[in-house]
């Protein structure tokens, strides 16, 4: 059995050589600090809140052994992403990025797969570099924000890019900002901006998704939600129901519902209970390991963690933990 985690990140060693130089990052700014100091772009901070970001591929590997996972699949840690500029510097800082990961990738001999970054502010532009970056550098998709500039993704404008995703068989994985999210211009007490705000953002890209028609019209593509969709399956009754009792709501012609069991959900749950649900409301075959590394403690890793839920049967436990994403991302 090889264990797989699709949710892990990673800050691309072209950041950390920028801040050594004292150079700017395609348009992200860095300030000393406590640790590795605060990273500054389009009125937002971000600090590094974890060593293990600056790890070598050979820290990353001996920390992957230490938690029993044989694969990684690496994504940009989101703050990063970049949407906020111009389509041209979008651009160069995917393809620096996904350069740098393609290479980590093929350095590891197996243990590290990776999502690209693409320019989404520029839907042609983010359909040719998913297409080289699945194509030409051997990466399994494109990790996403759960919005593009205040769009949402069930705008017309970005079912060209679904589709494109659908022909290549690429999987996006969608992960909203850690911190930077609306509850954080609503309340900044008690730390919830993070444990709340991320999952309600979460919930509501995968709402869109589901009521938009995004998987009514692509109904191949290969979509997983960071930390369980959030909320949003427990909200799924609610959202039929607006859909049967307010016809004029409807862009589907099944209830949102319907559509549920097309996406996959990582682990990133919180406990047992939520995760136990979740499996429920959607099967074990739409559930994947993740582990948010580094920014969650696990005690003493997210495979142990799975392995002793005692509600879960031994063979919802080999799909968790690997079967799943071994089909899906096709790692054998």
């Amino acid at each position: 059995m090889k264990t797989i985690d699709i949710h892990a990140h990673i800050v691309p060693d072209s950041m950390w050589r920028a801040i050594e130089t004292r150079q700017d990052w395609h348009g992200f700014r860095h300030e000393p600090g406590e640790g590795s100091g605060t990273m500054v772009g389009n009125g937002q901070r971000t600090e590094f809140s974890s060593a293990k970001l600056r790890y070598t591929v050979e820290e990353r590997l001996k920390d992957m052994d230490a938690q029993k996972v044989d694969v990684q699949v690496l994504s940009i840690h989101t703050p990063f992403v970049g949407y906020h500029l111009d389509p041209a510097q979008g651009l160069a800082l995917a393809r620096e990025f996904n350069d740098e990961l393609a290479s980590t990738v093929r350095r590891a001999n197996g243990r590290l797969a990776g999502f690209a970054t693409l320019p989404v502010q520029d839907v042609g532009l983010a359909i040719a570099e998913l297409e080289r970056a699945v194509t030409a550098l051997g990466l399994k998709g494109a990790s996403l924000d759960t919005s593009v500039n205040g769009l949402q993704w069930d705008e017309p404008a970005f079912l060209p890019f679904f589709k494109a995703a659908e022909q290549l068989g690429a999987v996006l994985f969608y992960h909203p900002q850690p911190r930077n999210n609306f509850l954080q211009d609503r309340i900044k007490r008690h730390g919830l901006n993070n444990s709340l705000g991320v999952i309600l953002d979460d919930a509501i890209v995968t709402a869109i998704l589901l009521a938009g028609g995004v998987l009514e019209k692509c109904p191949d593509v290969k979509i997983c939600i960071a930390h369980g969709g959030g909320p949003a399956c427990l909200a799924m009754g609610r959202m039929d129901k607006n859909w049967q009792d307010r016809p004029s709501t409807r862009s589907t012609s099944k209830p949102p519902g319907a559509y549920m069991n097309k996406l996959y959900y990582d682990t990133v749950v919180g406990d047992e209970i939520t995760l136990r649900f979740l499996i429920d409301r959607v099967g074990a075959d739409r559930v994947v390991m993740g582990s948010d590394w580094p920014f969650v403690p696990w005690h003493p890793s997210p495979v142990k963690w799975l392995q002793d839920r005692e509600t879960l049967s031994a063979a919802e436990k080999e799909k968790i933990l690997w079967k799943n994403l071994s089909e899906l991302l096709d790692i054998r």
